[in-house]
């Protein structure tokens, strides 16, 4: 059995109808829901939300198939009724407005919208097999479970700490599936946990039941697939507990992009899974589902796809729907504007098969006249029109005469180009003022990341120019962290060409490589090829610093000897010769000379006994003036006495 409706992760959702697989539903870049017949290859209905642009569709999902009443019909005999079957009619397509719209096929128009659940972005969708509910999850980690009969939310309770990436009703309708990084099943009736599986290290993407027959000793089993992963893995759901691990495991060449599998009714009947990757190839497995396999297993076959050229190019598988015949496959290539859809038939014997196809002339856009409305735009014969380069966009407009239009007396009809609009915009002038100019736009932070944006996809060497002129460090960061994802690889490409040519030039890049590796740090982290893509910057910056750690190491030597130069050029100065002390004899004036006043060398650090002697030599002196003075007074007294 077929699960109903393939499963699709983040990115530009895509599905086919169940059981019957006549309807391919495509959301594409320009945010229109798209669905392609098939059988006749063309394009069924077109459907423009109203806020296709702001809140873009980000996951859709087939409702379960329903007898269609198309509207009032006549009462027919009971001779002539005629079996109705029941058709694929309404589809699920959650917004990133956090709202869900339900869409129509058997009407062509919108059938109700679900709004007034979640308050982040809608990340995926399920129907219930059975009863009239449908079943959403989102990035505010909510699940609503919405009563399709009223229009309203029935039920809502939180899953995860993380954002809700994935949901899967079991076949019965009794459980649910949901994920985040974390595999939770609940009981829908009591909306109880009821076991935890842990295992991926990313958003699980997948989910989806793998057996259809009900729960017995051995216990269902589940398959489950995560971002950036290249293994799909398979749980068993035990009653004994024991079901931490996987059970099996598949290897992919890419993380998986889209998934559709028939479960087995029995434990004699294969599993059949078939798994369009990434990068663009399909990988088919055939397992029975009857215990543990301690090896992951590898694909019965892989399928790619390539072009008729000289040197051919491969072509993208964008979904795959299996086949009540185990070699028969139904496959959609080229691109989500305007895909190619193909019934084939593979030999499974063949562990490798390539297709060869020229998508070019397959690719007719081939519309019903009730459905187109298109209209082809006036143009001037001066004025340049510029188209997206992407197939089924690419036809020539033709020209209209003008000489019939009213136009208004002295009314200036020569219209710029937007190549003439770019060229009058002097940024550098404009983001050298402090405040707006009168006359001239004021150029914000929007404006010079979507210049960037242009600049990187048309590779326009003038305004790429222009933009990375800026020398602000704070205009810098906001204009880097305006640029969308798609664009930061580009940048970083177009930042480490001009790093590798002029140094003055290259010191300005370096802040816009340092303000795109700090916004942007966790997006690269993420990618599973960076090194290749990020090689020649990191092996440039490499030969950069290889020589810095010896030129610091001269550089400190050099200041050293510098340092020692200047402080020994400093000792040579003149000394100061003036006297620190004088000292002067009033007895010995003829002792004294020229070196009077200078301390003697040998006795300069006994200032205290020189003192000390000085003293002891006046007391001396003092007591021969005494006496002598006392021998001049006797003699006095003997001259008197003989007078």
């Amino acid at each position: 059995m077929a699960a109903d409706g393939a499963i699709t992760s983040p990115g530009l959702p895509c599905a086919f109808s169940p059981k019957s697989r006549q309807y391919l539903a495509l959301c594409a870049q320009d945010g229109r829901l798209r669905i392609w017949n098939t059988d006749s290859k063309t394009l069924h209905q077109e459907y423009v939300p109203s806020a296709h642009l702001s809140a873009t569709c980000s996951c859709i999902a087939w409702g379960p198939c329903r007898t269609v009443k198309e509207g009032p019909q006549r009462k027919k005999r009971k001779s002539a009724a005629v079996h109705v079957e029941e058709q694929a009619d309404l589809l699920a397509m959650g917004t990133a407005a956090g709202t869900v719209l339900l869409y129509s096929t058997a009407k062509g128009a919108l059938h109700c919208t679900l709004d007034g659940g979640h308050s982040g972005e809608v990340n995926c969708v399920e129907w219930h097999p059975q009863e009239a509910l449908l079943y959403s999850g989102s990035e505010d980690t909510q699940i609503v479970e919405w009563d399709l009969q009223t229009g309203k939310s029935r039920c809502k309770w939180k899953a995860d700490r993380a954002a809700v990436t994935s949901l899967c009703v079991s076949p019965d309708g009794k459980l649910l599936l949901s994920a985040g990084r974390i595999i939770k099943m609940w009981d829908l009736e009591t909306k109880a946990l009821y076991r935890k599986f842990t295992g991926h290290s990313t958003a699980v993407t997948t989910l989806c039941f793998a057996t259809t027959r009900p729960p017995d000793g051995s216990g269902p089993y589940f398959l489950s697939g995560a971002a950036y992963d290249r293994l799909l893995s398979v749980w068993q759901v035990r009653d004994d507990g024991k079901d931490k691990n996987s059970v099996v495991s598949f290897t992919l060449t890419d993380e998986p992009q889209h998934i559709d599998l028939y479960s087995s009714n029995s434990k004699e009947e294969a599993m059949r899974l078939a798994v369009v990757c990434k990068d663009g190839q399909l990988h088919l497995f055939e397992h029975f589902l009857n215990g543990p396999c301690k090896k992951p297993l590898t694909p019965c076959c892989t399928v790619q796809m390539s072009g008729v050229e000289d040197s051919p190019l491969p072509i993208p598988l964008l979904a795959t729907a299996l086949g009540t015949d185990p070699h028969s496959l139904t496959l959609a290539y080229g691109n989500h504007l305007q895909p190619v859809m193909e019934r084939v038939e593979i030999n499974m014997s063949d562990r490798h098969v390539c297709l060869t196809r020229d998508v070019k002339t397959t690719l007719s856009l081939s519309v019903d006249a009730n459905i187109s409305k298109v209209k082809t735009p006036l143009a001037n014969a001066k004025s340049k029109v510029l188209v997206p380069g992407l197939p089924g966009h690419q036809a020539p407009i033709t020209l209209t005469s003008l000489g019939s239009e009213k136009r208004k007396l002295g009314a200036n009809t020569k219209e710029m180009s937007i190549e003439e609009r770019l060229e009058e915009i002097d940024l550098s002038a404009i983001s050298a003022q402090k405040g707006p100019v009168k006359g001239l736009p004021s150029l914000q932070m929007d404006n010079f990341a979507v210049l960037l944006v242009h600049g990187l996809e048309s590779e326009d060497s003038d305004i790429l120019n222009k933009v990375f002129q800026n020398k602000k460090v704070t205009q810098i960061k906001k204009t880097v962290a305006r640029v969308p994802l798609p664009s930061v690889l580009p940048l970083l490409n177009q930042i480490t060409r001009r790093l590798q040519g002029h140094p003055l030039g290259a010191m300005l890049m370096v802040r816009w490589l340092k303000a795109v590796l700090v916004q942007h740090t966790s997006y690269l982290s993420s990618l599973p090829d960076l090194i290749n893509q990020l090689g020649v910057l990191y092996h440039m910056i490499e030969s950069r610093v290889k020589m810095f750690h010896r030129l610091t190491k001269l550089n400190g030597k050099l200041l050293l000897l510098i340092t020692q130069v200047a402080t020994g050029g400093s000792t040579d100065t003149e000394v100061d010769h003036t006297a620190k002390l004088v000292y002067e004899e009033e007895s010995s004036e003829d002792e004294a000379s020229g070196d009077e006043g200078l301390p003697d060398e040998d006795h300069s650090d006994n200032w205290e006994e020189e003192d000390d002697q000085v003293m002891e030599e006046q007391n001396s002196e003092e007591k021969l003036e005494s006496k002598a003075n006392g021998e001049e007074d006797m003699e006095h007294e003997n001259e008197s006495e003989e007078e």
